[in-house]
């Protein structure tokens, strides 16, 4: 359904990089994540699949249509909706609804099949401006906007951002229930804890791809042993163990510190942490996560 070869992006006359040879492809009603920090070079390639900006170089498909020869077919078999909320803030929620339902020449009434489940969350507020919506709402209101007109394909830019936990869970949800729809769905993500819930990923930075797998295969292939070290003074306990000759990574993750070594010199850890004055220090192999894979493959 999506296609990317050799995409490359650059701006300020050449001078800045923004994404480089990117090459993958997305299967029909697959959940794909785009997997990174800001400046990853993510909502480049959004804009480049939703004809919205031209690569400098390679070609893209979507619904094996040209990005650039088709863009016309392309508007009008997607949906896309950016990480800035760009609907309009003076309408209300049943307006902008109704707004974009005409732009394709449908109604709600059509298609509102494909909306009920999430509309019917935010239809009690339905006369409420969209400027004076919580951020959850608005995610909701974005993604009706983005699926009125029964998109094939869905483009989903950071859709999580700034908004609360509960509503982040109850927007995954409604991406499992579009899959299930048959609709393919592109979204970008820094939250790495979501990238569990994508069928397959893509680990973005600096515009260049790290890995693509699925997200069980990423934390599978995880060279080394993994330990997490735990203790008092948390900063000094990071000083120590990046100091420590048989570290070969060490970062910090919640209240613990995630810690690689060279080889088995983590058998001497704990002697050597108790020279340096810690106490009631704990140390435990676990099972990696993409985060940990992540920040490995920015390292090498």
């Amino acid at each position: 359904m999506i296609t990317l070869n050799n995409i490359k992006k650059t701006y300020n006359k050449g001078t800045v990089s923004a994404v480089q040879n990117i090459n993958f492809s997305v299967n029909k009603g697959e959940i794909f994540g785009l997997i990174g920090p800001d400046g990853a070079g993510k909502t480049t390639l959004f804009r480049i699949l939703t004809t919205l900006l031209l690569a400098d170089e390679g070609t893209a498909t979507v619904n094996g249509f040209d990005v650039v020869k088709d863009y016309g077919k392309i508007r009008d078999c997607v949906g896309y909706m950016p990480g800035k909320f760009s609907l309009y803030q003076d309408l209300t929620i049943e307006e902008n609804l109704n707004f974009f339902a005409t732009v394709f020449g449908t109604t709600i009434r059509e298609n509102y099949h494909l909306i009920k489940d999430i509309y019917v969350q935010i239809e009690p507020f339905k006369n409420r401006r969209a400027g004076k919506l919580s951020g959850g709402m608005k995610q909701k209101l974005a993604l009706c906007c983005a699926l009125i007109h029964k998109p094939v394909v869905l483009f989903l830019d950071e859709p999580t951002t700034g908004v609360d936990v509960v509503s982040r869970k109850e927007f995954w949800e409604m991406l499992k229930r579009l899959k299930a729809q048959g609709i393919t769905i592109l979204v970008s993500t820094a939250y790495m804890d979501e990238a569990k819930l994508c069928d397959r990923i893509a680990l973005i930075q600096k515009g260049k791809i790290l890995s693509i797998e699925t997200p069980e295969k990423i934390v599978e292939s995880f060279p080394v042993k993994l330990f997490a070290i735990r203790g008092g003074k948390a900063y000094k306990l990071l000083e120590d163990m990046r100091a420590f000759n048989g570290t070969d990574s060490c970062f910090a993750f919640g209240d613990a510190l995630h810690v690689t070594f060279k080889n088995d010199e983590n058998n001497t850890v704990l002697q050597y942490l108790d020279s340096k004055g810690h106490i009631g220090v704990s140390i435990e192999t676990i099972t990696p996560t993409v985060e940990d894979c992540f920040i490995r493959l920015l390292k090498k």
